[in-house]
């Protein structure tokens, strides 16, 4: 039995293709940040097993709920603003029946294509696990730490983030903040010139050591946010350490 996760907080505008696309799943489990829209409507054309649990700004937390209420023997978590392809869903049944997890690809679609190189293009999530194996830590780009042999399959998750410029740069203030009290919380400190130098390098290994530059102004862009993401993160840290 396998048993798909669902994270949302008012995600109307993506919920449905990714429900559409766990429909090989034997269990459907939405956990919903109190979404003011359409959000839970519409996960209740698909599942009756949602959940309101606040986020409280700890992503592994909120996971770790939706991993308590799942009831099958494997969990798949995927994002709402994710699809699983036909391809994909074909492999993760095959796969399942060895094996305690897998980390799956992850193909990006931004500002009107699929990234093929940078960063994004090399990530690589453990999502598909057996219950029981492993809980969440960290609370953003949380990760999931499993026990046992871990493979990776071959076909990738598609990923239709940041619809617009505007809600990139949000998503990235309010992870970076975030993240940043975490690395607090865990004494580590960044010196001024991590400010400068981190998202320098951020950007040249992903325009151009990962090849960024390929993909057009979409890649450029790319780029771009995820080094404003590793200034903002080191900027917040250090200010947290200069008001202390």
């Amino acid at each position: 039995m396998i048993s798909a996760v669902i994270l949302t907080h008012n995600d109307e505008k993506t919920i449905e293709k990714t429900l559409e696309s766990v429909r090989f799943c034997d269990e459907v489990v939405v956990i919903d940040d109190d979404s003011k829209d359409k959000t839970v409507e519409i996960a209740k054309k698909f599942t009756s097993k949602i959940f309101t649990h606040e986020v409280k700004d700890d992503f592994a937390a909120q996971r770790n709920f939706g991993l308590s209420k799942a009831k099958g023997e494997w969990v798949f978590y995927i994002d709402s603003d994710e699809v699983v392809s036909d391809k994909l869903a074909k492999e993760i049944k095959k796969s399942i029946k060895i094996g305690d997890g897998y980390y799956l690809k992850r193909n990006d679609f931004v500002f009107g294509r699929f990234l093929k190189h940078g960063e994004t293009s090399r990530v690589r999530l453990l999502r598909l696990g057996r219950k029981g194996t492993g809980i969440w830590q960290r609370p953003v780009h949380e990760t999931w730490n499993i026990t046992g042999a871990v493979g990776t399959l071959s076909e990738p998750l598609l990923h239709f983030p940041h619809p617009n410029v505007a809600q990139f740069i949000e998503e990235i203030n309010t992870y970076s903040t975030i993240n940043a009290h975490f690395l607090f919380n865990q004494k580590i400190q960044c010196p001024w010139w991590h400010i400068i130098a981190y998202p320098k390098a951020k950007f040249f290994l992903n325009y151009f050591w990962y090849l960024g530059f390929m993909d057009g102004t979409a890649g450029a862009v790319s780029a771009i946010m995820m080094s404003m993401h590793s200034f903002l993160t080191r900027a917040k840290l250090y200010l947290l350490w200069h008001k202390k």
